[in-house]
């Protein structure tokens, strides 16, 4: 199935949206597919492929959230809680979250096998996950969703490792959440630094 937008019309009009509700602009089918072909196509340092994704839809998503609730609230007085809280059950009222992993062990195997490069690595994986989630966030964005990136680790690692029984070679990067947007992006306009400060152009014709 095509996206339903061009693809740098997806990529300017990709923003970040805190306002979601429980209900999908696509089947939950397509969101696999979404996810399956940025994991499979989006590029990585020497093809290692060390990114690892996670889908949550329904009774999982809230039940992700329902976990980071539990874990701030040990670890939180009571009005920084309530406050934190508050955006958790915001990310619970979405459609969905996606987890972004990178595999350790992967990493190791590859600095093993090319030993000349095997401090870059670990920096290298970073970028292919930022790959990962900007594939993704896109192409959600172009079916009609609304995303929002969280950085709630390392502090629920460990809860949703057991949780969802996944590896413990798998580093937490990334909570992204998708849901039908009920408001506008939370940058409506854009503000931009002068691109000649940022983009240099050498023997163009």
């Amino acid at each position: 199935m095509a996206a339903s937008k061009p693809f740098f019309e997806a990529v300017k009009d990709r923003r970040t949206y805190y306002a979601l509700r429980n209900e999908s602009t696509i089947p939950d089918s397509r969101i696999q597919e979404i996810v399956k072909d940025a994991v499979l196509h989006t590029p990585s340092a020497f093809n290692s492929q060390t990114t690892r994704a996670v889908v949550l839809l329904g009774d999982e998503h809230t039940n992700m959230w329902d976990i980071t609730s539990e874990v701030y609230k040990q670890m939180l007085p009571e009005e920084k809680f309530n406050s934190a809280n508050k955006r958790f059950q915001g990310f619970r009222a979405g459609y969905g979250t996606i987890l972004f992993y990178e595999d350790t062990d992967t990493i190791r195997t590859f600095q093993d096998k090319f030993k000349t490069y095997q401090d870059k690595f670990p920096g290298w994986s970073e970028q292919t996950n930022g790959m990962h989630q900007y594939v993704i966030w896109t192409a959600l964005e172009a079916e009609g969703l609304g995303v929002n990136l969280q950085h709630y680790n390392p502090l629920i690692d460990v809860r949703l490792a057991t949780e969802f029984k996944l590896p413990t070679t798998w580093d937490l990067k990334a909570q992204m959440v998708f849901g039908k947007p009920t408001s506008g992006p939370a940058v409506e306009n854009k503000e931009f630094s002068p691109i000649d400060e940022r983009m240099k152009i050498y023997g163009a014709k």
